[in-house]
């Protein structure tokens, strides 16, 4: 079982990665951890180092690992990536529930399978 850290840590070996899915935990996890380290960043540039732009390094550093889990959290309940641009809607996707089973996107990353979910035949 992976901690909240894990699933920060998971997110930047998937730096670039925009194929696949991800669960709502990888997502929201990293979304926290990112949030915070940007505000601490941005604190820490304004009032101690005299660095007012140091929050804005952070984030436009993790700006495409930020995309990424985002467009693989949308292929999670089987929507394509293009809907992180609808502002409302995206958020009602990103907190809904994966598919169960494979979809077009991949296999589960939970693991759990549907118990009517029946694969296609191979056709030769």
């Amino acid at each position: 079982m992976m901690g909240p850290f894990d699933y920060f840590k998971e997110v930047f070996k998937k730096y670039t990665v925009f194929t696949g899915r991800a669960r709502r935990a990888e997502y929201w996890w990293f979304t926290l951890f990112s949030m915070l380290l940007s505000y601490g960043l941005t604190f820490l540039g304004f009032f101690v180092l005299d660095i007012p732009w140091l929050g804005n390094i952070y984030s436009f550093a993790v700006l495409l690992p930020s995309l990424g889990v985002a467009v693989r959290r949308l292929h999670d309940v089987g929507k394509s990536g293009w809907f992180i641009l609808i502002p409302i809607y995206n958020l009602v996707l990103l907190v809904t529930p994966g598919m169960v089973g494979p979809n077009e996107h991949g296999p589960d990353p939970k693991g759990a399978t549907d118990a009517f979910f029946v694969p296609e035949p191979e056709v030769y």
